[in-house]
């Protein structure tokens, strides 16, 4: 069975629209941060170990601690996304070496995906402590504000 010329056009055209819409919804798989050989990771040991030596290891930390430069984080994770949808992290690991005041290794603390929690933020509006002006208390609610005391203007009490 033949089908019209029109008839074709049309079918070719919806094929190559339907491979080209299903190839948006192929998974995308991402890594971030630092690539954690477990091997490399678990022979960091306390006591035994110093900066040089975790350094020489694992390479430079993902990030110091801001408070204290004794802690050092190595943080990897894998994502995964469909389409156009949010990246899903798959799997976290943070690997957190402390240091002692000499430089050697006090702990090694591994964590992962236990640690990891999803904040949804209100896209709405958002919250601020205070009263809740309406438009017209907006508008005018400066009204006589301007050159008061304590405003920065020149005042009886601080002549400029």
């Amino acid at each position: 069975m033949s089908l019209p010329h029109g008839a074709r056009a049309f079918l070719a055209i919806a094929m190559i629209g339907g491979a080209f819409l299903a190839s948006g919804c192929a998974e995308i798989r991402a890594h971030n941060g630092y690539f954690l050989d477990p091997a490399l990771s678990q022979a960091i040991q306390p006591g035994v170990d110093n900066r040089q030596s975790v350094t020489g290891t694992l390479g430079r930390p993902t990030f110091v601690g801001q408070f204290d430069q004794r802690d050092w984080y190595y943080v990897s994770r894998d994502t995964r996304q469909l389409a156009f949808r949010t990246p899903r992290p798959t799997d976290t690991t943070v690997l957190h070496v402390r240091f002692d005041e000499a430089g050697n290794v006090q702990s090694v603390d591994r964590s992962g995906m236990e640690l990891v929690q999803n904040i949804t933020p209100d896209r709405d509006k958002t919250p601020t402590p205070g009263t809740h002006r309406n438009l017209l208390q907006e508008l005018f609610g400066n009204i006589g504000a301007v050159g008061q005391g304590g405003q920065g203007g020149q005042t009886a009490d601080n002549p400029q």
